[in-house]
């Protein structure tokens, strides 16, 4: 169990700084006398609400994702042994960076725990490599039924476009969600008169790939408190980065939700004062601890995508992993939050491995199994 903190003093000043009555005279008229005393005779009522306690909850995200995968596995059961009869997932690897190696045996060994099929092609010489040697293997796995789904190992080299190979793969079998036409479709709010309407509480229901990452964050939101979830209809969500691997898919799933999005990014100004007024944050800028305490709205989801390296020198490795939120101050102010590490990144696997079963459902014609 998380335990319980006392609220500190700057944080008692936030939390009436956000209440309705705190927008008129008595905030702006009085600025300079307002102190935690002050502050629990105005607001009587607030604080005896939070009896001056705040529970911060950590999102296990590697107790959800490995929810999931027991969920696939267990679907995947009663197939037969034979590899056609099973997902498949073709993983291209090009070069011999060792970030990369890890990242594609994770998904290999994920995909063999639950039961699919995984094919591998390594390209080590990655300066040897050209763009059509690439492009004719994935057109190769755009045919082969036995595969469903298609991962291409970023980044790739530099002399190889991987707007060109990425575009290569068939739409129906990119799991990875990154292809122009699942882009496309992600960004259609579909409002007009006669447009097919999507249930986007259910990603397994959505004919076209999401991608792995925003999609995990908001099946984070869906999940927490014992499974039951946050409501996300109505809310204010905060989005903190613009880039088209994770904030810009993440803000339009969460429109498909009926949030109120705003993004902030390097050029917005005030932005504290923006991410102030959120339920929901989303952190995705690769700024380690950015996001102070302060920033936040007493009671907010906060879903932390960053991952930092920072020095650590008392630590064997001589550095750590951070967030783009400052995890222990905010902690003490929100309601429920990613932990960097162990939080959103088990989730994109997660994600990988579903959405690779929804490819398999939709080519065998199984999309009620």
């Amino acid at each position: 169990m998380p335990s319980k903190r006392k609220i500190a003093h700057r944080h008692i000043l936030s939390i009436a700084s956000c209440c309705p009555v705190s927008q008129g005279f008595i905030w702006h008229s009085l600025p300079h006398r307002l102190t935690t005393k002050s502050v629990i005779n105005l607001y009587p009522a607030l604080i005896t609400r939070l009896s001056l306690e705040m529970t911060a909850k950590d999102i296990d995200g590697k107790s959800i994702a490995e929810s999931i995968r027991s969920e696939l596995a267990s679907k995947l059961s009663s197939l037969p042994p034979d590899a056609t009869s099973r997902p498949g997932l073709a993983v291209m690897l090009v070069g011999s960076r060792k970030d990369s190696q890890t990242y594609v045996r994770m998904k290999q060994k994920a995909c063999a725990d639950c039961g699919m099929v995984s094919f591998l092609e390594e390209y080590p010489n990655g300066e040897e490599v050209t763009e059509e040697m690439l492009l004719a293997k994935i057109r190769d796995w755009n045919e082969d039924d036995a595969v469903h789904g298609i991962l291409v190992q970023l980044p790739l080299p530099k002399h190889i476009s991987e707007e060109r190979i990425l575009s290569e793969v068939d739409p129906k079998k990119d799991v990875d969600g990154l292809h122009p036409a699942n882009t496309a479709k992600l960004f259609s709010t579909a409002t007009h008169a006669g447009a097919v309407k999507l249930n986007w509480k259910d990603f397994t229901s959505i004919p076209f790939h999401i991608p792995c990452t925003p999609q995990g964050c908001i099946e984070l939101i869906d999940r927490i408190n014992d499974g039951q979830g946050i409501e996300i209809e109505g809310k204010n969500a905060v989005v903190i980065g613009r880039s088209n691997l994770v904030g810009m898919p993440v803000a339009m799933l969460l429109l498909h939700r009926n949030a109120t999005i705003t993004i902030v990014h390097s050029r917005t100004k005030n932005i504290e004062n923006i991410i102030q007024q959120a339920d929901i944050v989303v952190a995705a800028v690769g700024r380690a601890n950015m996001v102070q305490a302060s920033w936040l709205k007493p009671g907010c989801v906060v879903i932390d995508v960053g991952i930092n390296s920072v020095d650590a020198p008392d630590t064997k490795r001589g550095y750590k992993l951070v967030g783009d939120v400052n995890y222990a101050e905010a902690k003490e102010v929100c309601e429920w939050i990613t932990p960097v590490p162990g939080g959103v990144g088990p989730m994109t696997i997660a994600m990988l491995l579903r959405n690779t079963w929804n490819s398999w459902r939709r080519a065998t014609g199984q999309m009620d199994g």
